[in-house]
């Protein structure tokens, strides 16, 4: 079951986010401009229109301890936005980041005390609150990154992070800030920890020329983290075990991934429908393989599985003028996914997923059904 939000016009969505309850959502008309919509009884209205920023904002993450927002644009800057005051207007505090090139990503740590933004600069700004100065202020991690830093993602210790970049490598770093937090305990990626100690470094996809990572997503416990290649690819590195599984797809490059189960990865980008793959352990190996779409169409049955391409192709075999109707393409989104969140659970049990694309729309997913199916095939 799908319920698609279409309210929001017609500019592509380049990020969203949700507020701790689900009640409000903010998202990116792919714009300088932050859009917040709540939800009323009826429908979704917007409550408010956050400016700040001078070009396009490139990431969005709303913390659901503390409430606040951190944006981040090609600007070079980044903004967290909180509701202070009696008037419970959204008011913005400048992040000094130090980079001369475009921020590309951002996102709060578990405990929400820090937040990292990748770069062009090819460096990731690992900011916290200086109480003492009253003020956001970065460190830098930097070697031995080679170019532009276009994900991360924190490990559940609220350490570690990980990080992919257009040198078709994947990292892990320590983001590990002195002032602020205890000394961190070991774990499966090492023991010692100082801030931007590199932990791994892995090739995107040891077969083949690779590609840029899109995206990359620790597991609910830490353990394993998985990444998209722009080559089509979906791996996943086990740190208990150091196995790597890389698998080959034969679909267009994802965008965007996360765990929703301990073992199963939804992915989705340039393929218009978010994907599932299993990840299973044979021996001392890791197998990684595709179990299907998250959700069939009803119009893709009604077509018997023709293509886009196919579909396309027999009209202008038949020299046919498109309607509207036909226009549509047989999937829920009509172009590129640009995201994927978790709307309702954890990475370790999610019940429910949100998508936002270039076409305007935000289609809540729901996985419940899926998953019985799945238990019913013993998957």
């Amino acid at each position: 079951m799908v319920e698609r939000l279409t309210f929001f016009g017609l500019d592509p969505i380049t990020c969203h986010a949700w507020n701790k309850d689900r009640t409000q959502i903010a998202i990116s008309p792919n714009s300088p401009e932050v859009h917040i919509y709540r939800k009323t009884q009826n429908d979704w209205v917007l409550a408010d229109v956050l400016k700040q920023h001078d070009l396009r904002i490139t990431g969005i993450d709303w913390g659901a301890k503390t409430n606040r927002i951190v944006t981040c644009a090609s600007d070079r800057n980044a903004y967290v936005w909180s509701q202070d005051g009696p008037d419970q207007k959204w008011k913005p505090t400048l992040v000094l980041l130090r980079i001369n090139r475009a921020a590309t990503c951002v996102k709060w740590s578990p405990l929400e005390n820090k937040f990292a933004v990748g770069s062009g600069a090819r460096l990731i700004s690992v900011c916290y609150f200086e109480k003492e100065n009253d003020w956001w202020v970065s460190k830098h991690i930097k070697k031995p990154i080679k170019s532009t830093v276009t994900t991360i993602d924190w490990h559940p210790n609220n350490v570690l992070l990980a990080a992919g970049s257009t040198d078709f490598k994947v990292r892990i770093y320590s983001a590990y800030i002195k002032d602020i937090e205890d000394k961190p305990q070991s774990t499966c990626w090492g023991t010692k920890m100082p801030l931007g100690q590199l932990m791994t470094e892995l090739p995107n996809n040891s077969v083949g020329s690779g590609g840029w990572v899109h995206d990359v997503s620790f597991s609910h416990d830490g353990t394993k983290l998985a990444w998209a290649g722009h080559d089509s690819t979906i791996s996943v590195l086990d740190g208990e075990s150091d196995k790597v599984t890389v698998l080959r797809t034969t679909f267009l490059p994802f965008l965007t991934l996360l765990w929703i189960s301990p073992n199963t990865i939804v992915a989705a980008g340039h393929q218009l429908t978010p994907m599932m793959f299993q990840v299973s352990r044979t021996g001392e190996s890791l197998q990684l393989q595709c179990i299907g779409k998250v959700q069939q169409n009803e119009q893709r049955k009604e077509h018997g599985g023709l293509s886009a391409m196919r579909k396309f192709q027999s009209l202008d075999r038949h020299a046919r003028v498109i309607n509207e109707e036909e226009m549509e393409l047989d999937s829920q989104h009509q172009n590129a996914i640009t995201a994927l969140k978790i709307h309702t659970g954890s990475k370790e049990n999610a019940l429910k997923i949100s998508s936002s694309s270039i076409d305007g729309q935000v289609i809540l997913w729901d996985l419940q059904t899926l998953v019985r199916q799945m238990k019913q095939l013993g998957i």
